[in-house]
């Protein structure tokens, strides 16, 4: 078994709710409650094939899950010109079709034990947080995806809504990790949508604002119940900006929705 050595680790940004070092070719991330349902969903995208998630490795002599590296660029804010690129949106959105493709057949069998509740159909696992900043890119496009600890059984359509607010950015003018005008957020929706192979986005800004309602339930729920990272994001006020974000996708559906069922010509979900 692998002993971790923090003094000869690199720590790396994000996991919020963990600790993650890097050492050597390895990440080291302490475990939650749903690591092991993680550490299976690892296990089969590494026996199917899809090769855009780090391989689990092993459970480290102080209790770790090592995970391989994955290299490359993480889509940090602000977010680099890199990361906005059309093609980064056309490689974001057809690295989470084959992740839910790569998952379809096992989803019925997978719920429970996760960090996040199962959603109804269990259709595909979820990434449940997928976004630029946990995608790995090499230049402008994405080769990878990191975190999966809010991975859960759900419809398709709530993975895709997340992602698309993210990438899009579907946000409010004022928010500081937002940019281009309401036009060239939808615009980009559209395309992400596009390279997903999304048929009927009839819903998709209905699912976008369930998302995150359900996303600033779940955070305050945490936070009253002594979670110190959620209390932290309530305190710097995420939950309200998430919100904001809601009143201003709400404000604009019509015409987001107009320009996201504009038809790319790439197939159907």
């Amino acid at each position: 078994m692998t002993v971790r050595d923090d003094q000869h680790g690199e720590p790396l940004a994000g996991g919020g709710m963990t600790t993650v070092v890097r050492i050597g070719e390895t990440v080291h991330r302490s475990r939650g409650p749903w690591s092991e349902r993680v550490e299976a969903l690892l296990t089969h995208l590494e026996n199917v094939g899809f090769t855009h998630a780090p391989n689990f490795v092993e459970i480290s002599d102080t209790g770790d899950e090592i995970l391989q590296y994955l290299k490359g660029d993480i889509g940090s804010y602000p977010l680099s010109d890199a990361a906005r690129s059309s093609t980064a949106i056309a490689s974001a959105g057809a690295i989470l079709r084959q992740l839910h493709d790569a998952t379809a057949g096992v989803a019925p069998s997978m719920v429970g034990g996760w960090m996040l509740a199962d959603v109804s159909p269990a259709e595909v696992i979820c990434h449940g947080d997928y976004a630029p900043y946990n995608c790995v890119f090499d230049g402008e496009r994405v080769v990878g995806i990191i975190d999966f600890d809010a991975a859960h059984p759900g419809p398709r359509l709530r993975d895709i809504a997340y992602a698309v607010y993210r990438f899009a950015p579907l946000t409010d003018p004022g928010s500081e990790v937002g940019f281009g005008s309401l036009e060239e957020q939808a615009e980009r929706a559209r395309m992400f949508c596009d390279s997903y192979g999304l048929d009927d986005r009839s819903t998709l800004v209905a699912s976008v604002c369930g998302r995150l309602r359900d996303l600033v339930e779940f955070m305050r729920a945490e936070a009253a119940s002594g979670n110190v990272a959620f209390a932290a994001h309530i305190a710097a006020g995420h939950d309200l900006s998430y919100l904001r974000d809601v009143a201003y996708i709400e404000r604009h559906s019509e015409a987001i929705t107009e320009i996201v069922t504009r038809r790319g010509g790439l197939g159907g979900a």
